[in-house]
């Protein structure tokens, strides 16, 4: 989780948030007494918005800051834990159950978390709430849900419409002022008077104050004049209010609005609300433009169409550093399915849908090897809900396991690269079970597996992975999954403390990839790993010749993940040879890299590595050395078993806190290193590269600062 404190994970508000003063208050006193707060309400009755504005206003008070976690685009109750550890930023690489990882990495924190859209996984986040506060003494949550979660100790705040009626004094009800604030975006210079002021208070008793549909109102200004528009809902509130009759009123005045806005839409552009609804989360133009064209709705339409649901409020735009993106609220999307449903070709989309993701996809593992990884890592995270959607798509419908298998094994970078190891064991899992038959296809999802359970420190599952795959590359002919099997050995063969047949399975694995023309990051990190099967086992000079041509293979082809193990690596060869100063700059800027792809364990051996040098030299500082030991310490935990309980791995650790004993007493080796644990990710790492905040820097006390009296150990 980032450690800033304040909304430093809330998205920026995109419109003026308008009235709701005392529902503000009273979730604000709510939040100050209870640990969970459940918003309910109809669809569009602005329970996000007003969970959202509450939690930027209370963020300052949480040390750990307020943090948003979008549940709706998530369908699978089992990757709820994994979304809401993605929204925290609290990446995982261990096969524990992310609940369990959740459940760990908050129970010392005190943050305010906002789960928004549970009405379809209630069930789930009940359970997952009531896990999270039982844990954590210091987490407040605030759910926003069409129906309570029905949790021990949820505290409800039922939210209404907005007013229709004049208050005191006469002013103008918020509905009204709602509707002038986004009529003014709409038509420039439009404010409520004597002449208008009328025909909007009967608009808005009409829509019943619901202020999605007051925006869906407000967006036909450009067409229709307020009287007119009034006029018009009088006409149709008949008809569209047909339907389901048992419906609560609120929610039939929404399907109303919406329904309105619908057929005040062309036909084109109801199609393409309709189309709309296959996608999760937010998506750029190009996907529609491959998704939804065609079959009645032309390609060269689609821009001008997206302009105009714009313009209508129908989707929100959503500007960011790269292209502009879109989505559509939840309640505007499920209006869409269900034409998309009726009209029958709702499985054709999703088929569309899945197929544009896997390209996304194809296309990312080609571009991970050279200078544009930062960019496919940040366009493969933006298209997570969608490729979650496209998995889920794959692994549903029958005839499609093979693309299931392919999708997520091509995701290996997104998996490995960026702290997605659980999720990737998920999808992985689910595709090999529903596809047993020997394919290309199965024989890269078991490598891959392999590889993700390696990583986890889980060599039960890895290895029989592995040599399944390598079995089936010999008996089908398969040379390249045949290299990857192998390569995959290796590593398990080094974290298994077996340098030696460690080296000879990457020897074996760099001729095969030799053979097949292979270039690419897993190569490259094939010669890392093989530099240090050959410095684990003493042979200083073969690493140094591994480093340095990994170093020109790195640097000719722009490619930053594995040139971040590769200055971990020249870090851990100059500091060998006495060479502090540049192997201390060597290993931040290692750590820095892995932390722009969140890899955590690239972080974590650049960190204790620093911990190390930290005690040698004439600088040296013990004490800032166990800061980092306990701060490495803390992201072991999310990595897996520390070191994977590799002797190898293990022995500069071991030496960091040998010194760190021998120097501090035990009251400061204590105070040093629960310093440390009590760092986040984002803190530990400003720390290690030399800045963090006063509170991060802050210097553990000496044992004379604390009268003498003894500080409990810190157990590792």
């Amino acid at each position: 989780m980032g450690s800033t404190s304040g909304a430093g994970r809330l998205p920026a508000e995109v419109t003026s948030f308008v009235g709701r003063a005392a529902e503000l208050d009273a979730l604000a006193g709510l939040v100050g007494r209870a640990r969970l707060v459940t918003v309910t309400g109809p669809g569009g009755v602005g329970k996000s918005r007003l969970a959202l504005r509450a939690a930027a206003l209370l963020a300052d008070g949480f040390p750990d800051g307020a943090h948003l976690a979008e549940v709706a685009p998530v369908r699978d109750p089992l990757l709820l834990g994994h979304a809401v550890l993605e929204a925290l930023r609290l990446t995982d690489h261990t096969a524990r159950p992310p609940l369990d990882v959740l459940v760990e990495q908050l129970a010392d924190r005190e943050a305010l978390l906002v789960l928004d859209g549970c009405e379809h996984l209630v069930a789930a986040c009940a359970e997952l709430v009531d896990a999270l506060l039982r844990a954590a003494p210091g987490l407040r949550v605030v759910a926003t849900s069409r129906q309570s979660l029905r949790t021990a100790g949820e505290h409800l705040l039922p939210l209404a419409p907005l007013a229709c009626e004049p208050v005191g004094g006469g002013a103008d009800p918020e509905a009204a002022l709602l509707f002038a604030d986004r009529a003014a975006a709409v038509l420039p210079g439009f404010r409520l008077d004597h002449r208008n002021r009328n025909g909007v208070a009967l608009l808005c008793r009409r829509l019943d104050g619901v202020p999605l549909a007051l925006e869906l109102a407000a967006g036909r200004l450009r067409t229709l004049s307020v009287e007119q528009l009034a006029a018009r809902l009088e006409d149709r509130f008949r008809l569209l209010t047909g339907g389901d009759r048992t419906a609560p009123a609120r929610h039939r005045t929404l399907r109303t609005a919406i329904g309105w806005s619908h057929e005040l839409c062309t036909m084109q552009e109801r199609l393409l609300w309709a189309r709309l609804s296959v996608f999760a989360g937010g998506f750029d133009l190009e996907a529609v433009e491959y998704v939804c064209a065609g079959h009645g709705l032309a390609a060269d339409e689609v821009l001008e169409l997206v302009d105009s649901l714009v313009d209508k409020s129908v989707l929100d735009r959503l500007d960011g550093d790269g292209a502009v993106r879109f989505r559509m609220l939840d309640t505007l999307r499920e209006y869409g399915a269900g034409w998309l449903r009726a009209g029958g070709d709702r499985p054709r989309l999703l088929r569309r849908h899945r197929d544009w993701y896997l390209g996304l996809a194809t296309w990312g593992e080609v571009e991970w090897f050279g200078p544009r990884q930062a960019r496919t890592a940040e366009r493969t995270r933006l298209a997570h809900p969608n490729l979650r959607a496209a998995l889920e798509f794959s692994l549903a419908e029958p005839g499609e396991e093979q693309l299931a298998l392919v999708l997520a094994g091509t995701l290996w970078y997104f998996w490995v690269c960026t702290g997605h190891l659980g999720e990737g064991r998920h999808w992985l899992d689910r595709a090999l079970a529903l596809a047993p038959e020997p394919t290309e296809a199965r024989a890269k999802a078991l490598w891959v597996t392999g590889y993700l359970a390696t990583l986890q420190g889980d060599l039960d599952r890895a290895r029989p992975a592995l040599e399944e795959c390598r079995r089936q590359a010999l008996d089908t002919g398969d040379d390249r999954a045949l290299a990857y099997a192998v390569h995959r050995q290796g590593c398990a063969a080094l974290i298994g403390d077996e340098p030696v047949r460690a080296a000879e399975l990457f020897e074996e694995a760099l001729w095969h990839y030799d053979a097949l023309g292979e270039l690419n990051s897993h190569v490259l990190m094939a010669m890392f790993e093989l530099a240090l099967a050959h410095f684990f086992q003493g042979h200083e000079e073969d690493g140094r010749a591994w480093i340095e041509r990994l170093r020109e293979t790195c640097e000719e082809h722009g490619e930053q993940w594995a040139y971040g193990y590769c200055l971990y690596a020249m870090a851990f060869a100059r500091r060998q040879g006495g060479d502090l100063g540049p192997a201390r700059a060597l290993a931040r800027e290692s750590m820095r890299l892995h932390h722009l792809f969140r890899d955590l364990l690239g972080i974590v051996l650049a960190m204790d590595l620093l911990a190390l040098l930290a005690t040698e030299g004439p600088d040296a500082d013990l004490g800032e050395a166990r800061v980092l030991q306990g701060a490495a310490h803390r992201i072991w935990r999310a990595v897996g078993t520390p070191f994977f309980g590799s002797r190898s791995f293990n022995g500069p650790h071991l030496e960091c806190e040998r010194r760190a004993r021998d120097g501090l007493t035990e009251q400061e080796c204590a105070a040093a290193f629960r310093l440390g644990s009590r760092l986040d990710l984002d803190a530990a790492v400003r720390r290690a590269l030399g800045g963090g905040s006063p509170r991060e820097r802050e210097t553990p006390p000496r044992s004379e600062d604390r009268g003498g009296v003894p500080l409990a150990g810190q157990r590792e």
